[in-house]
């Protein structure tokens, strides 16, 4: 039987639902992973100092940070579709300009912006997953973490040899807002089918609210945790493997693996979750294999480097878990976008700690054993998971509102 025409448009509005998730999720970490291999091109360029070349390395988790806890006030106001082309197009402005400009200021300011972009990026995709795919919450939310995976991947890879071949790092960098530009085009389009705001995310849900609820702290607290792993296997991971003796380029292919790990470990969750009689599996085996790993690599990096990537690799399977987790654990839009806002303002806030305290650590004790040995413990905190996996609803964990 041929499809009715309401059927063949209501596919074809899902079909670019699913482009538009996947268009945003692309950009969301370019603006973070295609600096790193261009600062020492950067800094003598600009006249950057090294104290702010540090700032700039923790501008990222502060900005997810303080953006995040705003993206839910700005998607009742503006509707999720004209917040997602609006945080698309931050990250457009702020990449672009920050490839021209000369001085420090300027570029910390574009880099701001991007991030500011990238942040309400990240809240408001959950809530559009909920609100588009209702009925396929697990499998949409791999997708999309697969592409945000791959648009953390791919600037690493071709920053510098785009810059080489097209005139310098500016090239490079610029490269990114050109995709982030492509990418808003069909986020235009949806903005015809963006209802007010009030039909979608009407019933406010205050921060103080979402404050006192016990699940909404252990999924912000296993947030921070994986997110923290993530940010010392980027900043630390590397130095760990050479010091220990692999050459640099091996210790570069080590990170990469961990990296590649997470695109499959996303795609195949929704499968393995619905397989599994518990998912309190789940956050046990992502507090064991991260644990295992970093540990692997305090007391036998150079031995078996690939294992205990291999480890890190599959714990980082916790990211697209949490994701899903915050869609899976809520009725509506709007309790997944005041659940996802709390979760990663606060969740990022913490994550800061990580790799600030590994260098801390590693700079008063000379030695890898205290910080890796910090960061196998912390891990293990990926057990307050346990919390939300039972199915429960986070909306029946708030205080009444009035």
């Amino acid at each position: 039987m041929a499809s009715s025409p309401a059927s063949r448009e209501r596919h074809g509005h899902r079909l670019l639902a699913l482009v538009c998730l996947i268009a945003l999720a692309l950009n969301l970490r370019s603006v973070v992973s295609s600096v790193g291999v261009s600062l020492d091109a950067i800094i003598p360029a600009l006249s950057m100092s090294g104290a702010t070349a540090g700032l700039l390395t923790t501008l990222p988790v502060l900005s997810f940070a303080l953006f995040g806890a705003t993206a839910n006030t700005i998607a009742r106001t503006l509707g999720l579709h004209r917040t997602a082309a609006a945080s698309l197009a931050a990250l457009t402005i702020g990449m672009v300009v920050r490839a021209f400009v000369d001085s420090t200021v300027p570029f910390m300011l574009a880099t701001t912006l991007a991030l500011a972009g990238a942040a309400t990026g990240n809240v408001i995709l959950p809530p559009l997953v909920k609100r588009h795919f209702p009925d396929r919450v697990g499998t949409i939310t791999a997708v999309y973490t697969s592409a945000l995976l791959v648009g953390a991947a791919l600037p690493p890879a071709l920053t510098v040899p785009i810059a080489d071949n097209a005139g310098g790092w500016r090239a490079g960098l610029l490269a990114w807002g050109i995709l982030a530009a492509v990418c808003l085009l069909p986020w235009l389009g949806m903005l015809g089918h963006d209802v007010h705001p009030s039909t979608t995310l009407r019933k406010k849900v205050p921060f103080r609210a979402v404050a006192r609820s016990p699940m909404a702290w252990a999924m912000a607290v296993f947030f921070g945790v994986q997110s923290s792993n993530a940010y010392v296997v980027l900043g630390w991971l590397a130095q760990a493997y050479t010091d220990a003796g692999l050459h640099r380029a091996t210790a570069g292919v080590m990170i990469g693996l961990v990296q590649a790990l997470g695109i499959p470990t996303a795609l195949l969750l929704p499968q393995l979750s619905r397989r599994l009689p518990n998912q309190a599996l789940l956050p046990v085996g992502f507090a064991l294999l991260s644990a295992a790993g970093w540990i692997g690599v305090m007391a036998a990096a150079e031995t078996v480097p690939w294992l205990w990537a291999v480890l890190l690799g599959l714990g980082g399977g916790a990211f697209p878990w949490v994701l899903s987790m915050i869609g899976l654990r809520t009725h509506t839009p709007a309790g997944t976008a005041a659940l996802s806002g709390f979760v990663q303002s606060v969740g990022y806030l913490l994550a800061a700690i990580g790799p600030f305290g590994v260098g801390l650590l590693h700079d008063a004790t000379d030695s890898w054993t205290a910080p890796l040995v910090a960061v196998a413990g912390a891990s293990l905190l990926m057990l307050i998971g346990l919390a939300f996996a039972r199915p429960r609803w986070f909306e029946d964990t708030l205080p009444p509102l009035r």
